[in-house]
């Protein structure tokens, strides 16, 4: 048997892959990230498939379920919400499933940053004003960042960002990158991205914080900051310039 880690995409049901869907048809057992997991989702799943929540555990309860469909000889279709490989807790899993000798494949899927900026309708990596994008998150409860991966070391490159997991330390994501970037600079949040109640805020940094405490947003959110936001007056990409010589 194996466990397939599939991007289950940002919350609508049709953004997961083509290949994700087909393999949640046909495995028996299912593994998912509770309430980021559509109903309309799940329901490709076989009939009588065993369906499990990972909301409420832990991870040597999530190994233990893996490990026990595999010797029953039952494929797993593991859930992960967004795409397996940012903020997915994926490499710890296979860390105990390499140590039990249970075969994996990844298959991947819509990151949430991906699908909030389609909803803003903007190009990321735009012609003179932005070819670079650093996803990050902001300390809170969770693991501590590495040395050196800090919001203020970012910000001093003016690379445009797209923050996770900061939602609710809005006011330090200000505080951090006002100096670098600006009172003006154009900020973005998009929460929920492609899901029913999903909110789209955007504004200058200096609004950023006041922004999203008046909006109420207080999860599943990601931050942008960058120029590229509201870039008009760039160079056209020499991806289709005349000057570029072009084969047949």
């Amino acid at each position: 048997m194996t466990v397939y880690f599939i991007g289950a995409g940002p919350g609508a049901a049709d953004l997961i892959t083509v290949r994700g869907r087909d393999l949640l048809a046909r495995c028996p057992v299912c593994l998912y990230p509770g309430s980021l997991t559509p109903p309309d989702l799940l329901a490709h799943c076989p009939p009588g498939a065993r369906q499990v929540d990972t909301a409420g555990l832990n991870l040597d309860q999530i190994a233990a379920e893996l490990v026990a469909a595999h010797e029953a000889g039952h494929d797993v279709a593991r859930l992960c919400s967004g795409d397996p490989s940012i903020y997915s807790a994926v490499a710890e899993q296979m860390r105990r499933l390499d140590a039990a000798g249970v075969p994996y494949q990844v298959v991947p899927g819509v990151p949430a940053f991906a699908a909030a900026a389609a909803e803003l309708g903007r190009e990321l990596t735009v012609p003179a004003v932005g070819q670079s994008l650093v996803i990050t998150r902001v300390q809170a409860r969770s693991t501590a960042m590495p040395p050196g991966e800090t919001l203020a070391a970012f910000a001093a490159t003016g690379t445009t960002l797209a923050v996770h997991l900061a939602i609710n330390r809005v006011e330090q994501v200000v505080e951090e990158l006002l100096p670098h970037y600006g009172p003006d600079c154009p900020t973005a949040v998009v929460a929920r991205a492609s899901q029913a109640d999903q909110q789209v805020l955007r504004g200058p940094l200096s609004d950023l914080a006041t922004t999203v405490r008046g909006a109420g947003i207080t999860r599943a959110a990601v931050i942008f900051v960058g120029r590229v936001l509201t870039a008009d007056a760039f160079p056209d990409s020499f991806l289709y310039s005349t000057a570029r010589e072009r084969r047949p």
